[in-house]
């Protein structure tokens, strides 16, 4: 039990709990496990992720409830850009088709343009990125998403990925 309060209260820096736990008699068997790959990853949230539809160009989409799709980047993309420091994004009112340039975002390493997932308009652009363009990369699946749009044609979601799929596509990017 106290190796348990002791490792949930560091767990946040192991390395430095790992010998105090390996003192116990109960724990003194364990030994680190061999690394393990980690290489990029969607870092989101079941909850967040269970409706993402991804595009090969990183741009991801979410049904809500009332409907529209929300659209942002991947983790992925928003890592290779670097820190984002602007974002044109479109007005409201645009219509887009599947795979139109709808915007682009700047950063200090790169710029990148942004396609339309789904053809439809644009009801909502996040202001937020006005101000603080920063959110596409702390939280690019909640807080850094990028427009909202009605969905026009929803057999369009069907070509588009899921997480597992956009996985594989990524992993075979990078080999």
């Amino acid at each position: 039990m106290a190796a348990c309060v002791l490792f949930r209260s560091f767990s946040f820096n192991f390395s430095t709990v790992w010998p105090l736990l390996t003192r116990s008699p109960l724990l003194s068997t364990l030994r680190p496990a061999p690394k393990a790959y980690y290489g990029r990853t969607l870092a989101s949230s079941s909850r967040l992720s269970a409706a993402l539809k991804f595009t090969d160009k990183h741009e991801w989409v979410r049904v809500e409830d009332n409907g529209t799709g929300t659209v942002g980047i991947s983790n992925f993309a928003q890592e290779a850009l670097g820190d984002v420091v602007y974002c044109g994004l479109p007005e409201v009112g645009t219509q887009l088709a599947q795979q139109d340039e709808f915007g682009a975002l700047e950063s200090v390493k790169a710029a990148s343009e942004l396609y339309s997932p789904l053809t439809g308009e644009v009801v909502e652009v996040n202001t937020l990125l006005a101000d603080n363009p920063g959110l596409v990369n702390k939280s690019c699946y909640k807080d850094g998403w990028l427009m909202k749009m009605t969905i026009a044609k929803p057999a369009e979601l069907d070509a588009l990925m899921d997480e597992a799929a956009y996985e594989r596509y990524i992993h075979s990017i990078e080999d």
